[in-house]
């Protein structure tokens, strides 16, 4: 299970920050989802959602010294406040500042992490009072979406079995005009989209692309 946000479709409206806020409950100052703004004001101005990436190699998960982040089988990443010590190791170690504290002080006095749980809980029975209380709605037990992720208005942000979204965003981006000239794209999606070999290579011009376009240039925003 994983998140994709599209840049492109993103419009800084910060309804997936509210949807969050609103299902789970959070305390005052605690945002599991947040809008980053690149290039704000200028050409070439993009937006991402971002929280936890339930990432599969975890980095939090690697430094947590108690042990209290682990994988559930879909792949989420969850973690354990009884456990927790609140030492920061995670908020340090996580590239996308998902690890969020409701007290700030010295070392050892943050109180429970808290983060995006991809509305799945914790290690409490499903739906239960105390799990609400602890880390908010179990919407995955109830069969939905993350709210985050449903409510998005332009579908920027997607949530969802891997596999899944990742086809959707590679649709999107080849529609586009888009994709293997895009670094790393060949490791993220290159496969073939209905069997045999990918015929977009290289850095050549697309049939549905401009010359010498690509998919960030600030001159021109892709639909």
């Amino acid at each position: 299970m994983k998140f994709i946000c599209d840049t492109e479709r993103c419009i800084d409206c910060n309804g997936c920050v509210t949807a969050c806020k609103n299902e789970h409950e959070t305390p005052w100052g605690v945002n599991r989802r947040r809008v980053v703004t690149i290039n704000d004001g200028v050409p070439g101005e993009h937006s991402i959602s971002v929280a936890c990436m339930h990432c599969t190699d975890a980095p939090c998960l690697a430094v947590c010294p108690v042990n209290c982040i682990y994988h559930t089988e879909d792949g989420i990443v969850l973690h354990d406040k009884d456990q927790c010590i609140g030492c920061g190791y995670c908020y340090y170690a996580c590239p996308f500042g998902a690890p969020q504290f409701p007290e700030t002080g010295m070392f050892n006095h943050r109180g429970k992490m808290d983060k995006c749980t991809f509305c799945a809980g914790g290690p409490e029975p499903d739906t239960s009072e105390v799990e609400f209380k602890k880390y908010g709605r179990n919407r995955i037990a109830e069969g939905k979406l993350p709210v985050c992720a449903e409510q998005c208005a332009t579908k920027a942000l997607l949530g969802g079995d891997a596999n899944i979204i990742a086809n959707i965003y590679r649709e999107r981006v080849e529609t586009r005009g888009y994709g293997p000239e895009l670094w790393g794209w060949q490791i993220a999606y290159g496969q073939p989209k209905r069997g045999g070999e990918i015929q977009n290579k290289g850095t050549g011009p697309r049939p549905n692309q401009i010359r010498d376009d690509f998919q960030n240039n600030p001159k021109k925003f892709p639909s």
